[in-house]
């Protein structure tokens, strides 16, 4: 039952993420009262703001002005819900780490979607993000691994933008490998690294593969980071451990 209380917990959350994905793109402030259609701007009431059933009741359409709805909207809350079930059964304690895997997924939910919507990663929400993750490791006495983690992110991210001058990746990534390192720390940081140049490869290929992409086209690395650090926030230390045994390390 209390699994099943969490997934609505998380598209309600989910809901209001969307609402701030929205906000934080058109400039509007997240602490607004009101949700609008992004379309025609017609306040919408609470029968079009149930999480995940007023997207198929409305039939994916705005009532107001008839202009198609985002599938972006029930994907994140469904991703949301999910998400927050997949952390409260892997902690089910529900002490200081569940809530704060709670929060953080919350930031890098809006990371990905940010990203991948716009190709950019706002220091409003990637700099809060990291001073809570780092406050987290210093009450747990774990500081010192979340530091080497955020070291070894952002040194390497901010040599591959100064190489490249921009061109193979963005300081907005470089800024969001500071939170991931302190979110991830080391050495659970290496399966983070190498789930999200995995992940990034293999959707890459299979966007260029489909003729969605060219080789030379960009692609949000934000979106597979933050894929990658969910990942290894909740098994960072199994793989971490399987790769270890995998290349003979004990």
């Amino acid at each position: 039952m209390i699994i099943f209380f969490i997934f609505l917990f998380g598209l309600i959350v989910g809901s209001f993420l969307n609402a701030v994905i929205y906000r934080l793109g058109s400039l509007l402030s997240i602490f607004a009262k009101s949700s609008i259609c992004p379309h025609c701007g017609h306040e919408l009431a609470w029968p079009d703001l149930i999480p995940l059933v007023s997207f198929f009741m409305l039939n994916r359409h705005c009532r107001y002005c008839g202009k198609p709805i985002s599938w972006q909207y029930p994907l994140v809350e469904l991703t949301t819900a999910i998400s927050f079930v997949l952390i409260v059964l892997q902690f089910p304690n529900f002490d200081l780490t569940t809530y704060y895997l709670l929060l953080t997924t919350c930031f890098l939910v809006v990371i990905f979607v940010y990203d991948l919507k716009y190709f950019l990663i706002l220091d409003k929400v990637v700099f809060p993000a990291a001073l809570i993750a780092f406050i987290y490791q210093v009450l747990q006495g774990n500081w010192q691994n979340a530091s080497l983690g955020a070291v070894l992110l952002f040194g390497f991210f901010g040599l591959l933008y100064l190489i490249s001058r921009g061109r193979w990746i963005g300081l907005g990534d470089v800024k969001l490998g500071l939170f991931l390192g302190f979110l991830v720390p080391f050495p659970q940081t290496l399966a983070l690294f190498f789930l999200a140049y995995f992940s990034g490869a293999v959707f890459a290929v299979i966007l260029v593969l489909l003729g969605r992409k060219k080789l030379s086209d960009r692609l949000p690395f934000g979106t597979f980071l933050t894929f990658a650090a969910f990942l290894a926030m909740l098994w960072g230390e199994e793989m971490t451990a399987w790769y270890f045994r995998l290349i003979g390390i004990s």
